[in-house]
C-alpha cells in the first residue's frame, strides 16, 4: 500500500555513486510516495541444493556474502573477458514483499557512472575542436556561474571534469522529490560559498557535471540525452541503457527493486520509483552491469575517444581516497583504484537511493560490474569493494 513518508537521503559526497556515496551525494528532507517494506530479512542468497551441486565460484560466494552476511536485499554481477565472453550472477531476492527472483542482469539506476558518459561526450567535442579543456565556463555559459567566491570566468572545463573547480555540491542541500531542470540545480549550489579557489584542491561535486551537461547542450544545440544516445549508447549497442525522460519515475525493463532506510535502523523502504532528474548529467542513467562492462571496455580500448583525449582522462589524476577509498585517484570523469593482484582498474561507480554499483576494467581487459539494491554500510562497503577486486583479479 502506498503511503506518504517524510524521509532524508544523506550521502557523503562520495561519487555519485548517486545517492549515498558520491553517486548523488544528497542531504534532503523530502516527502514522497513509497511502500514501506518492514524489517524483512532477505532469503538465503544461494539456496541449498542437491548434495552433488557444484560449489559456487568466488564471484557467486562474494555475492552470497553481500546478501547473507551484510544484509543486501539483492546483488547482481557481470564479468566480461577481453574477448567479450561474459557471465552474469545474482543473489538474494528482487522484491522483498513478494520474494520474486532477481532478474539476471536486471536494470538498475547507476548514479555517478553517468559522469563518465558525460566526460566522454565533452572529450569527443574537444577532439572535434568545438571545446577546449582550457575554456572558461563563461565562454559557453555566459553569466550563469556567479556566487560567493564563485566566478565562471575563472573555472575551466578541465576543472569541472576533474572536480577541482571548488564549486559547492548541490546535493549536499535539500532536494525534493520532484522534477528539477539543470539550471535550478546549479542555482542551489550557487547559494553557497565556494569550497576553494579553482584548481587549488579537489572535492567531489555533482554541480561540476551538471554544468558539463549544460555546456554539451550549448555547444551542440541538442538536448544532453540525445547526445548521449547518438554518441555512445547507440554506437555501442547498449540496448539496456537509457536516460529517463522528464517525469519518468519507472525502470523500463526487468529490475530488482531498490530499497532505502528512511532513518538509521529503520525498515527498508521500496524506493524504486522516483524522479531522477536531480541527478541529470551527474547521475540519471539507468543501465545493467553487462552494458556498463561494454561501455568501460569500449572506452578503455579506444573505441570512443582518440588516443589523445583518452590519455587526458587518465593523466594528472588527483588523490580521491576520502571519496573512493584507499589509493583511489580521479582523472577526467574516470577513477583508478589499486588491485590486490597488482596494477589498477579504471572505472567509476555510482550510488542512487536504492542502488549501488561498482566496477571497471583491469589492464588485461577484464571488466566487472556489481550492483546491490540498497546503500551499503561501512562493513558491507568493504565487502563490495572486495567482491570487485576478487572478480577483477580472476
Amino acid at each position: 500500500m502506498r503511503e506518504q513518508a517524510r524521509q532524508k537521503f544523506r550521502s557523503s559526497g562520495r561519487r555519485q555513486r548517486g545517492g549515498r556515496r558520491g553517486a548523488v551525494s544528497a542531504a534532503a528532507a523530502v516527502v514522497v510516495g513509497v511502500m514501506t517494506v518492514g524489517a524483512l530479512a532477505p532469503p538465503a542468497a544461494f539456496a541449498a541444493s542437491r548434495p552433488d551441486a557444484p560449489r559456487p565460484d568466488t564471484v557467486q560466494r562474494n555475492l552470497n556474502a553481500l546478501v547473507n552476511t551484510h544484509g543486501m536485499p539483492a546483488a547482481l554481477a557481470s564479468v566480461t573477458d577481453r574477448e567479450g565472453h561474459h557471465r552474469t550472477y545474482t543473489a538474494g531476492v528482487g522484491d522483498l514483499a513478494t520474494g520474486a527472483a532477481v532478474p539476471r542482469d536486471g536494470q538498475v539506476r547507476v548514479g555517478s557512472n553517468t559522469k563518465t558518459f558525460t566526460a566522454v561526450v565533452v572529450l569527443q567535442l574537444v577532439a572535434e575542436g568545438r571545446i577546449r579543456l582550457g575554456d572558461r565556463v563563461e565562454t559557453h555559459l555566459p553569466g550563469l556561474v556567479r556566487g560567493d567566491g564563485i566566478d565562471g570566468r575563472r573555472i575551466t572545463v578541465r576543472q569541472l571534469l576533474q572536480h577541482t573547480s571548488g564549486l559547492p555540491n548541490y546535493t549536499d542541500y535539500d532536494i525534493q522529490p520532484r522534477y528539477y531542470d539543470p539550471e535550478e540545480l546549479v542555482g542551489i549550489a550557487l547559494q553557497h560559498k565556494a569550497e576553494f579557489a579553482p584548481g587549488k584542491s579537489w572535492k567531489y561535486s555533482n554541480t561540476n557535471y551538471v554544468l558539463a551537461g549544460l555546456i554539451i547542450q550549448k555547444v551542440t544545440g541538442r538536448p544532453f540525452a540525445e547526445e548521449l544516445d547518438r554518441r555512445i549508447i547507440q554506437p555501442l549497442g547498449l540496448r539496456h541503457t537509457y536516460f529517463p525522460a522528464p517525469g519518468d519515475v519507472t525502470i523500463r525493463e526487468p529490475h530488482p527493486k531498490g530499497y532505502y532506510p528512511l532513518a538509521e535502523g529503520a525498515p527498508l523502504t521500496d524506493f524504486t520509483e522516483t524522479d531522477p532528474s536531480w541527478g541529470w548529467a551527474a547521475g540519471q542513467l539507468i543501465s545493467t552491469n553487462s552494458d556498463l562492462d561494454r561501455f568501460f571496455s569500449a572506452l578503455l580500448d579506444g573505441r570512443l575517444l582518440p588516443r589523445a583525449q583518452l590519455a587526458q582522462m587518465r593523466a594528472h589524476t588527483r588523490p580521491a581516497d576520502a571519496t573512493f577509498g584507499t589509493g583511489a585517484r580521479y582523472g577526467l570523469g574516470l577513477m583508478s583504484k589499486p588491485l590486490s593482484c597488482g596494477g589498477v582498474y579504471w572505472g567509476h561507480g555510482g550510488s542512487f537511493p536504492g542502488y549501488e554499483t561498482r566496477g571497471g576494467v583491469n589492464r588485461e581487459g577484464r571488466a566487472v560490474n556489481i550492483a546491490v539494491t540498497t546503500q551499503p554500510n561501512a562493513e558491507a562497503d568493504k565487502a563490495l569493494e572486495k567482491a570487485v577486486d576478487t572478480a577483477l583479479c580472476g
